[in-house]
């Protein structure tokens, strides 16, 4: 191993990564600003990696490495409204690499991108500030990647869990929060579950708009109430956050 990667490893699976960002009253009296690295760091994830989480744990994610910038998702109009060029969005698995590969326009940013304050690339930008707003929980419930990641979640939890809801309420969190949920989120989520299907039976037409293709083996209600589920997993704060 050569020093480099020695000393990446050392950094890695050290005591200061490693810890908590929890800290007692007195450690935070006397060192407020963490400067001491007494504790973890807890800071909400940059717009890239939201993005690149959300298809992770749905296993949507393309991990090709290298090659041009593709265009995901992009509201209709919107280069239209300042020029004339037009944005042809791209198809298949290119819509799912990662963010960093997406092409970027300087005088119109991906709104998505810019919902979670990337820095919209006009003047260099040393830090960005981070903010919580409506708009970037409206932005993980409704954007269409984010659609799309909540339903191929439920999709896998259909399928890799054939169990109660529980078990799969249980898998779900575990893959998006690395730990199983509480009683009270175990409960509330089952909950949700429950009303979901319920609903769904009744409406045909919202089943077709959650689940538009036939999905072998699985029952089109079924994947359409943990689609609703996983995109409250994935609306969590600590889905967004490092801890």
């Amino acid at each position: 191993m050569d020093a480099t990667s020695f000393l990446d490893k050392l950094i890695a699976t050290g005591a200061t990564t490693r810890q908590s960002h929890s800290a007692s009253a007195a450690l935070l009296r006397r060192d407020p600003e963490n400067r001491l690295l007494a504790r973890g760091p807890r800071k909400r994830l940059t717009p890239y990696a939201i993005r690149d989480a959300a298809l992770f744990t749905s296993d949507l994610l393309n991990g090709k490495i290298g090659g041009p910038s593709v265009k995901p998702y992009m509201p209709p109009g919107i280069w239209r409204s300042i020029s004339n060029a037009s944005y042809k969005q791209d198809k298949g698995d290119k819509l799912y690499r990662r963010g960093m590969y997406t092409y970027w326009r300087r005088t119109v940013p991906p709104p998505t991108m810019m919902a979670f304050n990337a820095a919209a690339r006009e003047i260099c930008t040393v830090r960005t500030d981070l903010t919580t707003t409506p708009l970037q929980a409206l932005t993980l419930l409704n954007d269409p990647l984010f659609f799309e990641a909540s339903r191929a979640l439920a999709q896998r939890a259909v399928r890799e869990i054939d169990g109660g809801t529980d078990k799969r309420i249980d898998h779900v969190f575990r893959i998006c929060t690395a730990r199983l949920p509480g009683d009270l989120e175990r409960r509330e989520l089952a909950d949700s579950h429950r009303r979901l299907v319920a609903v769904l039976r009744r409406d045909p037409g919202a089943v077709a708009q959650l689940v538009p293709e036939k999905i072998e083996g699985l029952a089109p209600v079924e994947v359409g109430a943990w689609t609703g589920v996983c995109s409250v997993v994935l609306n969590l704060h600590e889905f967004i956050t490092r801890d």
